[in-house]
């Protein structure tokens, strides 16, 4: 259950793809056709995708090859604005339904079907920081996941 002190407004479709246009024009980057093509490919997947995941996908919906590297660039800026978030184990990344909310990302990710789930909670984010802050360690952009079986994998 997501505990957050702060409302979410959840996007999906084509209002998440308005979401992250105007969120990231707010950070003062631009939305340009390619950004928006990477956003649109990620925000199709419930599960993480990667970057050659997203690069296969729009050279063949676009009938030229999109590199790789391109993509993730565009994903580093989508981390860093909020509009994508990154599931470091796997190497692979989610649209964030709420874009530019600002929070850490707790995943719990199953190790059999590769299922995702993004968990916000803000006094879970506090102590993270807090011990990190404790001992003079400045945390830029925690992640916490936690591996093992969804409740569909394990019963």
């Amino acid at each position: 259950m997501a505990r957050h002190d702060h409302d979410h407004h959840e996007h999906s479709g084509a209002n998440l793809v308005s979401a992250a246009r105007e969120a990231l024009i707010e950070a003062g980057e631009q939305w340009t056709g390619m950004r928006e093509s990477v956003f649109a490919e990620l925000a199709q997947h419930e599960r993480p995708a990667s970057a050659y995941d997203i690069a296969d996908n729009l050279s063949r919906s676009r009938g030229k090859r999109v590199a790789p590297n391109s993509v993730y660039r565009i994903l580093d800026l989508f981390v860093a604005n909020n509009l994508a978030l990154r599931v470091e184990s796997a190497n692979a990344y989610l649209a964030n339904t709420h874009p530019g909310c600002e929070h850490d990302c707790i995943f719990l990710v199953c190790d059999e079907c590769g299922d995702t789930i993004h968990v916000d909670d803000d006094e879970t984010s506090r102590t993270i920081r807090k011990i990190a802050q404790t001992r003079e360690f400045k945390a830029e952009r925690p992640v916490i996941e936690v591996r093992g079986l969804c409740k569909s994998c394990s019963g």
